[in-house]
């Protein structure tokens, strides 16, 4: 197979700095809270995050992981709040009042995704644990794809033993490094290929496990490929149609196991 069929697999992951806790949640149980949240929706929003919290208390605010403290209105406790990502399963969140530290709270996301807790740590106070269960939202893109990937010889008729690694570029698009090399994003923009056959790329997430991208020369399509992330995430199946410059048609699947 020639070697453009590979890498549609890279087109299409929206990998930037992505929240996990992003989908909805409604409350499990609070430790040493009086009229706790009790619904909590982080939705992606441009580059960052739109987090509505209800309750007794409802904060509507919109942040970004690793960027500068964003305000929060009409809350007497703090009015700034800063993200930072740990891993992919875990958020550093800091409460602030005018710059100043309120309290420290650690989102945690379970092995399933399904469960969010966040510890709550406060100077002169014992820390509150909340947990949340997952009522709306998938895991993302981001948590399923990014990773390190090797092709499975025994479900692949090609066995050239492929090794693909998909990272993001710290912008909300993805960085590929190969026989050729590109940054996109997934905005359905196309975006130059270097030293490849193929002159663009477009990228577009069908849903969270996904992906289809197309690939142009010449402002003529020359290839569509289409790749599923298993239930499980440990599962990623590229298949890929298109046409060489000889002209010859192309039609492979590829089976890949995440490292």
């Amino acid at each position: 197979m020639h070697k453009l069929a590979l890498f549609g697999l890279f087109a299409a992951i929206q990998l930037g700095a992505a929240d996990p806790r992003i989908g909805s949640w409604t409350l499990i149980s609070a430790q040493s809270s009086l009229d706790p949240p009790n619904k909590l929706s982080i939705t992606r929003l441009h580059d960052g995050v739109h987090v509505v919290i209800s309750g007794e208390t409802h904060l509507d605010f919109t942040t970004k992981l690793g960027g500068p403290p964003a305000p929060v209105p009409g809350n007497p406790a703090f009015n700034q709040i800063e993200l930072r990502r740990i891993d992919k399963h875990q958020v550093e969140v800091k409460q602030k009042k005018d710059g100043a530290l309120v309290a420290t709270i650690r989102d945690k996301l379970s092995s399933d995704a399904k469960e969010l807790t966040s510890t709550t740590s406060q100077n002169g106070r014992a820390d509150k644990i909340t947990v949340w269960t997952r009522t709306g939202g998938k895991k993302s893109a981001v948590d399923l794809f990014a990773g390190e990937w090797t092709e499975d010889l025994s479900k692949t008729r090609l066995r050239q033993g492929m090794a693909l690694k998909i990272e993001a570029d710290g912008n909300g698009g993805v960085r590929f490094s190969g026989d050729f090399s590109y940054s996109a994003r997934f905005d359905g923009k196309e975006y130059d290929l270097r030293n490849s056959r193929n002159d663009t790329v477009t990228l577009q997430l069908v849903d969270a496990r996904t992906v289809d991208s197309i690939y142009r020369r010449d402002e003529q399509i020359t290839q569509r490929d289409q790749w599923v992330v298993s239930a499980d995430g440990a599962e990623m199946t590229l298949t890929t149609t298109g046409t060489l410059e000889t002209g010859q048609k192309i039609k492979e699947t590829l089976v890949f196991r995440k490292h």
